[in-house]
């Protein structure tokens, strides 16, 4: 069976007096429900400039654990993930749109990242990031929507451009902006000794790959090494809030499917 253990520690920063960060997670509380559901974590960060962040930030993560929760029995994660975030994006816009008096503007990235068995399925839109960490290198697993990390992709930018520009914080999607959001999936097989970290951009903006690898790798206690990387994001920086779930896999059970049914692999 999947065995994991895991520490969240949200921070405000040096800087700002409030943080529109928020964290949230869903545990099974049996070992079948560990087979039919899993595990879910999750990230938001609350689109800056926009009015009330930490409301659709806490919505959205409040919403897709909800969802989670109330997935069918067995449902297989890549089908269930999507819509369950497709349906948080609808309870943020319309949480704004009740917002008095004539509504507001609300928006938030999100990254959840549910597991089972042996896979890790991450959805996310926006520009918070799961990152996996193995044999000492950090890999990251989701891409950025902003505008000029799709303007990298189509090769207006080049790497040194899109690091100076201006518009390297604005998003081209997010939860709340309207009533439709595309939810990036992807699925991933995890290994004894893994680690996932999922953040927002108040942690990798100052602590680049290969740092997170070496806090990680050197510090085996999840909250020991969530604690050092969310220290060393604010001696760096500090100007945004900043978000940390990491995560070790301490045992997987290896699995496979057929005609939609799994089963165990020696």
């Amino acid at each position: 069976m999947l065995d994991l253990e895991y520490f969240e520690l949200t921070d405000v920063g040096v800087v700002r007096d409030h943080n529109e960060d928020f964290i949230g997670h869903h545990l099974p509380s049996t070992p079948d429900e560990s087979r039919t559901h899993g595990w879910l974590f999750a990230v938001a960060d609350g689109v800056g400039g926009q009015d009330r962040g930490e409301v659709a930030s806490q919505t959205a993560v409040q919403a897709v654990i909800e969802g989670f929760r109330s997935a069918p029995r067995g449902e297989a994660l890549t089908a269930s993930l999507p819509r369950i975030v497709q349906k948080a994006n609808v309870k943020v816009y319309e949480a704004g749109r009740a917002a008095s008096p004539g509504g507001v503007n609300m928006a938030t990235t999100i990254v959840a990242c549910a597991l089972r068995y042996d896979r890790a399925i991450i959805a996310h839109v926006g520009d918070s990031r799961c990152y996996l960490i193995r044999h000492g290198i950090a890999q990251q697993l989701t891409r950025d929507h902003t505008v000029v990390a799709d303007q990298m992709r189509l090769g207006i930018l080049t790497a040194e451009e899109a690091a100076s520009s201006e518009k390297r914080h604005l998003l081209s999607r997010s939860l709340g902006s309207d009533l439709f959001v595309n939810v990036e999936i992807d699925d991933h097989q995890v290994q004894v000794g893994d680690s996932l970290l999922l953040c927002s951009d108040g942690l990798y903006g100052s602590v680049k790959p290969a740092d997170i690898a070496n806090v990680v790798a050197f510090n085996h206690d999840p909250a020991i090494a969530a604690a050092k990387l969310v220290e060393l994001a604010k001696e760096r920086d500090g100007g945004d809030n900043i978000s940390v779930q990491l995560i070790r896999i301490r045992d997987v059970e290896r699995m496979g499917m057929y005609r939609g049914r799994p089963y165990k692999l020696r």
